[in-house]
């Protein structure tokens, strides 16, 4: 037996037993009589005490100690020699060792899992095994494993069934990259991995399940961010005979569960909600940040009537001018922070500029740009931005997507930087009626702004032919804290319709039954009403736990070049594999670099 209780367990009611330990040394104290060793596992820490009493078995054994040794000890739980460490649950007792038996030695790390100095992540990332001992990743994991438990009790409870799909599927390109596997048995032919199982769980509805849900391993090959991974969790749900408020009413409940269990926060339901269309004007984002106020403020009307020649010339070329007030701004921002947001706004959003003004005491401005306001106007732009004394207005001038970008990217960075917010706060809302499409330039073609699968409003139909930029969905996100933690629509029930979709989408009917044949016909033999919702599981254990990396909330993360450190992953393969597979590999400028 390597334990008989964890390193965590120990409390005073256990003094005078005999014990036996197992875990990784964390920390040795030597003192002039005796060793102390913090033992450690996932579980907790208890201090083991060596000292003149000892054997000199024991005595020896600690002697060769290192960290990270995985040691054996028996002992007998003793109170604490020196004053309770109440910082430890395991802290009014420690174990006199009778013996110790070394396991594993360890050799030197490059990091110690108990440190608080900091670590690259890279190093972080290659050393993984060690880095998940780190006590604060433990702690994420078991709050992902809490989380997912919560969520399988919650779906089981309103009669949910769990249903696995596959992974190895058709491809069915239309939003982001496949990942492709070849298929070694039906030459020429390549499986995809799924981007989400979104027609498999269309299916299930139409063979009557009523109520599906998994939790499902998803994959994309696209470009990273600190909030994306190529292969991700999500809470995948699917219900029959629905309506959005259905939907959404069930996610409003698991999120009341969730919130109370694990953050002891009490959610007023239902959630909030706000149309697309008022999110992208009052906040610039279809995920808007609800924590903070300092929305978007369309200033086009006065602009067309200003003095101030640039301003108007964007005004009656038909482009807008929106700005944000930030609260005392004018007292905390030095010129140079406002430069830099100058530039932030050009390279990052392509904004020709930055316009600037601080209200001074008397409510006058005080800038670059004061000079072309008279004072009357300025009076004006004040009263309808509701600037006071002390406060900083920003305006952006361009075209409607560029003013959201930019505003969107300035409030979300002064938000954080004059912490205008709790970080500690959650608040949760839905961001309702999205487009159904929008245009894509580069191929002159409309497309999908969730997915074809989604049905219009009801009194929106009559768009989807005469103007489909008028046409809105029956779709919904939830946001978390300016996230998208996830996003659903009501599904196309009607063949007619979902051939008409993919019709608006460019494709020919040969196309559509190549690619979604088995969609359409089984929509023709007997398919409900229906919809549903994909929660993206990681972001969300991502937010529960306070943090703004995702990789720091799955095990084995991939870094922003989808590269695994730890294994090396992606690798080459040998050439026998290839053969079988009768795959020939091509030479690019950048493989021969």
């Amino acid at each position: 037996m390597y334990r008989t209780h964890t390193c965590g367990e120990l409390r005073a009611q256990h003094i005078g037993q005999t014990v036996t330990l197992s875990g990784w040394v964390d920390r040795i104290r030597d003192h002039k009589n005796a060793t102390f060793i913090e033992l450690r596992d996932r579980y907790g820490l208890t201090q083991i005490v060596i000292d003149q009493a000892a054997s000199e078995d024991v005595k020896n054994a600690a002697r060769v100690l290192g960290s990270e040794y995985v040691i054996q000890v028996v002992g007998a739980v003793v109170q604490r020699g020196d004053k309770a460490n109440t910082k430890l649950a395991t802290g009014e007792i420690e174990l006199q060792a009778h013996s110790l038996t070394v396991l594993n030695p360890s050799r030197t790390l490059p990091f110690l899992p108990g440190s608080s100095d900091p670590v690259g992540e890279e190093v972080r990332l290659e050393h993984r095994y060690i880095d998940l001992r780190r006590p604060v990743m433990q702690q994420t994991l078991l709050l992902r494993n809490r989380l997912t438990k919560l969520i399988r009790d919650y779906m089981d409870e309103h009669h949910f069934v769990d249903v696995e799909t596959p992974i190895l599927g058709r491809s069915t390109p239309e939003g982001a990259r496949d990942y492709l596997v070849p298929s070694r048995v039906q030459e020429n032919c390549f499986y995809a991995l799924p981007q989400s199982p979104q027609l498999y769980k269309q299916i299930m509805m139409i063979a009557g399940y009523d109520r599906y849900y998994q939790i499902a391993r998803c994959f994309r090959d696209e470009d990273l961010r600190a909030d994306r991974q190529p292969e991700f969790t999500q809470l995948d749900v699917e219900m029959s005979f629905v309506d959005h408020n259905d939907v959404m009413g069930l996610i409003d409940g698991l999120m009341v569960k969730l919130a109370k269990e694990v953050l002891g926060l009490e959610l007023q339901t239902p959630l909030p909600r706000m149309t697309y269309d008022e999110a992208m004007r009052r906040f610039g984002h279809d995920a808007p940040d609800l924590r903070f106020g300092m929305e978007i403020v369309d200033c086009t009307a006065l602009a067309g009537q200003s003095e101030f020649q640039v301003f108007r010339g964007v005004a009656e070329a038909g482009k807008f001018v929106r700005g944000l007030c930030v609260p005392n701004g004018g007292q905390l921002l030095a010129r140079r922070r406002i430069d830099q947001l100058t530039a932030l706004v050009k390279d990052s959003y392509n904004a020709k500029g930055l316009a600037w003004a601080k209200i001074e005491e008397d409510g006058q401005w005080s800038g670059s740009l004061a000079k072309n306001f008279p004072v009357a106007e300025q009076s004006r732009w004040n009263t309808t931005m509701q600037a006071k004394p002390g406060d900083l207005l920003l305006w952006i001038a361009d075209d409607w997507a560029i003013t959201c970008k930019a505003l969107h990217g300035l409030r979300k960075t002064l938000g954080a930087e004059l912490k205008l917010y709790d970080p500690k706060s959650m608040h949760f809302s839905w961001v309702v009626e999205f487009p159904m499409f929008e245009f894509d330039a580069e191929e002159k073609r409309w497309i999908a702004m969730h997915h074809p699968f989604t049905a219009a409003k009801d009194d929106h139909v009559q768009f989807l032919e005469s103007d489909p930029s008028r046409a809105r969905a029956k779709a919904y996100d939830l946001v978390i804290n300016g996230f998208e933690a996830g996003g659903g629509t009501i599904r196309i029930h009607d063949s007619g319709v979902q051939s008409l979709i993919f019709k608006l989408l460019g494709m020919t009917p040969e196309m559509a039954k190549d690619r979604f044949g088995f969609l359409l016909d089984a929509l023709q033999c007997g398919a409900p009403p229906h919809g549903g919702i994909a929660l993206g599981l990681d972001r969300v254990v991502m937010l529960f736990a306070g943090l703004d990396n995702i990789r720091d909330v799955i095990a084995f993360p991939k870094t922003q070049k989808a590269t695994d450190l730890m294994t090396g992953a992606p690798g080459t393969v040998d050439d026998k594999q290839l053969q079988e597979l009768r795959i020939a590999m091509v030479k690019t400028a950048k493989s021969q670099a």
